[in-house]
């Protein structure tokens, strides 16, 4: 060979390990998922690295809130210049993540510049653990607009989150844009700074506090440990409004305990709404829809359900001016379950607690949460049934929550009581799958 061929040779052979190289860094920055793929923080810094490589798992919740509506005093400004820094709690662990962001409720496009994701350093604090602070993209984009009535779903980045962790998910706008998208009895203090500290990860500059969780509606997790997602769907009782603030005892919480290690393996989140109703919306304009509206968006619009626990109908009695019609709202449950078994998901479905002792108990009232319950228990309107009223009832006065199980307003349970709901679930009784007919 001539000394020119063979440079010809090492040039042709330098060109082919360039094509080959550039071919292995593309498969490691697409996406696997459908989601659009994190871009890489130029310079690492403290946010580390945004880029996900690709890894092998299925994409759960591993926590949810439902979007309830526009935080009051919020309309004009928003919270415009100001960073909110949510503290949400896991139940599901992975080696990747995503969130949602919301703008259901607002009246204009909504304008986040930046967000971060990270672990917390600890609990009750707005401090990240070190190394952990990861800056989101949407699209490879840090900033994203999410029009009025829409959401937005983040780039998946490279974090691992553990299960049972509490995760900060931050947001900033610069600009006025209103109201905010809330969820308000979140049982969870979370924060706010002045001006954009959402790459920062100590807590000095987030000085304010807030019982709500705003604009973020879901964190999915890539998981390895686990098979699907579990989504609670209900009211205050499933919202846990009596539970102890900062100490995820709501009944799903517990329930996401119980799940860890076993079978079948699920992320559990919760979508419960205080005080909602599955046949009407809530008195508030623009909030707090009724449950047959919201399930597409908020049960079947999680990623992998395999199943749903239901636990609606106690303030359709409690709430109708007249008397709820027990037809129609075991019409509207069955609605919901002919909804899950076109997807494919399992619905177990709850009895409806006793309420007596409460301002809104009438003897009238009684008597269909009873004709209702029956119904439930016959075993035609679910796949599965879990008998909280049996559960929590007292039994010297079962139309009376047991008075250990009482939070004292005669209708949500406390610690303990959400505690009996979550151990009433028959586990093997959760395994997905919904029948074709009932």
């Amino acid at each position: 060979m001539t000394r020119r061929h063979h440079g010809y040779a090492m040039l042709w052979a330098v060109a082919a390990l360039i094509v080959a190289l550039s071919a292995t860094l593309y498969a490691v920055v697409a996406p696997d998922d459908g989601t659009p793929a994190a871009a890489a923080v130029p310079g690492g810094g403290p946010h580390g690295a945004s880029a996900a490589p690709v890894s092998a798992g299925t994409w759960v919740g591993s926590w949810a809130a439902a979007p309830v509506g526009g935080e009051p005093g919020t309309g004009r400004a928003g919270l415009a210049g100001r960073s909110v820094r949510n503290v949400v709690h896991t139940s599901a662990s992975g080696t990747r993540a995503r969130v949602t962001l919301s703008n259901l409720y607002g009246q204009s496009a909504l304008t986040l510049t930046h967000g971060s994701v990270a672990l917390a350093a600890g609990r009750g604090t707005a401090a990240a653990e070190a190394g952990t602070m990861r800056r989101l993209t949407f699209g490879g984009a840090v900033s994203v607009v999410i029009p009025a009535g829409g959401q937005a779903v983040s780039d998946a980045v490279a974090l691992r989150v553990p299960r049972g962790a509490d995760v900060l998910v931050t947001t900033y706008s610069p600009t006025a844009s209103g109201p905010v998208t809330y969820h308000p009895r979140a049982r969870q203090i979370s924060y706010t700074a002045a001006g954009d500290r959402t790459e920062d990860t100590g807590a000095a500059g987030y000085t304010g506090q807030t019982p709500y969780w705003r604009y973020v509606t879901a964190l999915d997790v890539l998981s390895d440990d686990s098979d699907g997602t579990l989504v609670a769907f209900g009211d205050s009782l499933t919202d846990g409004v009596t539970s102890t603030t900062g100490a995820n005892r709501r009944w799903p919480d517990v329930l996401a305990g119980r799940l860890r290690g076993g079978a079948p393996r699920y992320g559990v989140v919760n979508e419960g709404i205080s005080g909602n109703q599955l046949l009407a919306d809530g008195l508030a304009a623009g909030g707090n829809e009724r449950g047959v509206g919201r399930f597409t968006r908020d049960v079947l619009g999680r990623p992998d359900v395999r199943v749903v626990v239901v636990d609606l109908g106690i303030n359709d009695i409690l709430r109708n001016p007249g008397l709820a019609d027990p037809d129609a709202v075991v019409g509207g449950l069955r609605t919901l379950v002919r909804s899950a078994h076109a997807h494919g998901v399992r619905v177990v479905g709850a009895t409806l607690m006793p309420f007596r002792g409460h301002r809104g108990w009438t003897p009238a009232r009684e008597r269909v949460r009873q004709e209702i319950n029956e119904r439930i228990r016959s075993g035609r309107v679910y796949d599965a049934v879990t008998d909280f009223d049996e559960a929590l009832r007292d039994p010297y006065a079962p139309d009376r929550l047991r008075p250990y199980y009482d939070s004292g307003d005669h209708l949500h349970p406390n610690d303990q009581g959400f505690t009996k709901m979550a151990d009433t679930l028959d586990i093997p009784e959760l395994n997905g799958g919904g029948s074709a007919a009932l």
